[in-house]
C-alpha cells in the first residue's frame, strides 16, 4: 500500500462559493405552517417541467422553494407515487 502524500502548506485550498436558497414570501401562504406552501411548490414544479422541460429555467423558483420548505420525506413519498401513477395532482395542466 502506498503513503498518502502529504499537502503541500504552500498550495492553496480550492473552494467553491456557496449559495444559500431559500423560499421568499408568498402572500399566498402568510400564516407560519407552511405545510401548503410546500405542497403548492412541488406541484407547480411539476407542473411547469411538464409544460416547459427540464431546462426551463423560471421552474427553479418552485423547485428551491419545495426544497427548502418540505421534509425529504414527504419528497420521496411524493416522488414514489408520481412514479407508480398514484400522484393526488394532476401534474399534466
Amino acid at each position: 500500500m502506498g503513503a498518502i502524500p502529504e499537502a503541500d502548506p504552500d498550495e492553496a485550498l480550492e473552494t467553491k462559493p456557496f449559495k444559500f436558497v431559500t423560499a421568499g414570501y408568498d402572500a399566498r401562504f402568510p400564516q407560519m405552517n407552511q405545510t401548503k406552501h410546500c405542497w403548492q411548490n412541488y406541484v407547480d414544479y411539476y407542473k411547469c417541467v411538464n409544460a416547459k422541460g427540464e431546462d426551463f429555467r423560471p421552474c427553479r423558483q418552485f423547485y428551491y422553494a419545495f426544497r427548502s420548505l418540505c421534509p425529504k420525506a414527504w419528497t420521496d413519498r411524493w416522488d414514489g407515487q408520481r412514479e407508480g401513477g398514484n400522484f393526488p395532482a394532476n401534474l399534466d395542466h
